[in-house]
């Protein structure tokens, strides 16, 4: 019995034909995590080698490295393989440190804290 064969059609759902393959896992938390497949089991557990969370915020982005990394299963929303021969992003995207992109996530939610405290200072105002 091959992996691949006609036979097997349950299979083409697995993540069998991604073993050892570059992937993108999109977390329940919103988190990206890229790495290479290395196992996984029936309830979409998985282990990324080599894995590292891509930050990014506005047009800046940083690969903060985590290496290997165990998911569980029940807080992985997709899973999906990288094309190595294509640009993962933008152009416009700018690689930064991870120094960098933690700062600017700090600007990012002290900006949206602002933005919530104002909104509750006007809601007196009742404006609907």
């Amino acid at each position: 019995m091959s992996w691949q064969g006609p036979d097997d059609t349950f299979l083409s759902t697995s993540l069998a034909s991604y073993l050892d393959k570059k992937l993108l896992v999109l977390l329940r938390d919103g988190r990206k995590l890229l790495g290479i497949l290395r196992s996984f089991d029936q309830f979409a557990n998985v282990v990324l080698e080599g894995a590292c969370e891509r930050v990014i915020v506005g047009d800046l982005y940083s690969d903060v490295p985590i290496g290997l990394y165990i998911i569980r299963g029940e807080n992985v929303v997709l899973i999906g393989e990288l094309d190595l021969d294509k640009e993962e992003l933008p152009p416009l995207m700018t690689l930064v440190s991870a120094a960098e992109i933690r700062r600017a996530q700090k600007a990012e939610t002290d900006a949206m804290d602002l933005k919530g405290s104002m909104r509750k200072r006007m809601e007196f105002l009742d404006l609907e």
